[in-house]
């Protein structure tokens, strides 16, 4: 015979729990640690030095560039005085020191000019655009093909511009059409060193188990990937020029809140729960990606000397689905 099941009341029991004082159900689009440390360097590396601190670190350098040059004029005078071959041969060294570094100041202040020029096309851009003045659109595009006048793998493109500009009668059917001839195959290159640099960190992250390694990888990684992006666009920048091209694509994520990526995004592109089929090392790969993906259209943007119309822009998810899709095996 079949027992009945029985009821237990607990209206009347004044210690029963109640729902309300539950605890909060875990939000899984929390940014992983990967993702909350790049916030974190983001904000650091975008923040603008006090007036202070750049006085600090002028001061410092004068003092230090003081001490060696009179260190070095003790040592080089020292050995003229006792012993002149010697001597002559330390200046000879120095002198070609000096050179080296001139040579490298030169190179810094051309890779500075170079971002220069981008940010002032982009400017006219963003002006002749928004005014709507043919006049300043045809001269902006005059710019535009003088910038990549050099360049044999613009040079099709250059001319098919020219071909069809004269049948532009408004300012942004001129930019549209040269955003699609000219821009569009140096878009192609950037988006695929993007997908590239994403493959690269996603990999490493997930197959070095070498403590730290991943946040080196992701860092070389992503200096280059800047670097190769303000080259594809015309502004080859050199050691202190990728410096200030790095800071001003971490000011861009923090400015569009573009820098955190969470599982949710990963698991809409790639498809399935992260969380039930992957590793925990292999899914910290993916988010690396999924992050210098986002690093890389931030660089497109900043370094592009049209700014992308809405047809045109890159599309995160997109970028990240052909660059990360190939590493598992969707259901």
């Amino acid at each position: 015979m079949a027992k009945r099941p029985v009821v237990i009341e607990l209206d009347g029991d004044a210690n029963a729990p109640s729902v309300a004082d539950a605890p909060p159900v875990p939000d899984i689009t929390t940014p992983t640690a990967q993702g909350q440390a790049m916030q974190i360097a983001a904000r650091v590396a975008a923040r603008k030095p006090s007036r202070l601190g750049r006085w600090f670190w002028g001061l410092l350098a004068a003092v230090l560039g003081a001490f060696v040059s009179l260190a070095a004029w003790d040592v080089v005078t020292g050995l003229i005085a006792s012993a002149p071959v010697l001597g002559w041969a330390m200046s000879g060294l120095v002198a070609a020191f000096l050179l080296v570094l001139g040579a490298l100041a030169l190179r810094e202040a051309a890779a500075f000019g170079r971002l220069a020029r981008l940010d002032h096309l982009r400017h006219d851009a963003t002006a002749a655009r928004s005014g709507g003045e043919l006049r300043a659109a045809r001269q902006f595009s005059r710019d535009l093909i003088k910038l990549y006048a050099g360049r044999e793998d613009t040079r099709w493109a250059r001319g098919r511009f020219e071909d069809l500009s004269g049948d532009q009668l408004d300012a942004d059917g001129l930019l549209d059409l040269l955003e699609a001839e000219v821009m569009t195959p140096l878009d192609a290159a950037a988006r695929a060193e993007v997908e590239t640099a994403a493959r690269q960190v996603a990999t490493v992250t997930a197959l070095v188990p070498l403590a730290l390694a991943d946040v080196f990888a992701a860092m070389t990684v992503n200096l280059r990937m800047i670097r190769r992006i303000a080259e594809i666009y015309g502004g080859r920048s050199g050691v202190l020029g990728s410096w200030r091209l790095a800071r001003a694509v971490l000011s861009h994520l923090v400015a569009t809140g573009a820098v955190a990526v969470g599982e949710d995004m990963l698991e809409h592109v790639l498809g399935g729960s992260l969380l039930g089929k992957l590793s925990r090392r292999f899914g910290e790969g993916l988010v690396n990606g999924a992050l210098t993906a986002r690093v890389g259209v931030a660089a497109m943007e900043v370094c592009r000397p049209l700014p992308f119309s809405d047809r045109h822009r890159p599309s995160v998810r997109g970028l990240v689905r052909r660059a990360l899709s190939g590493l598992i095996s969707r259901d």
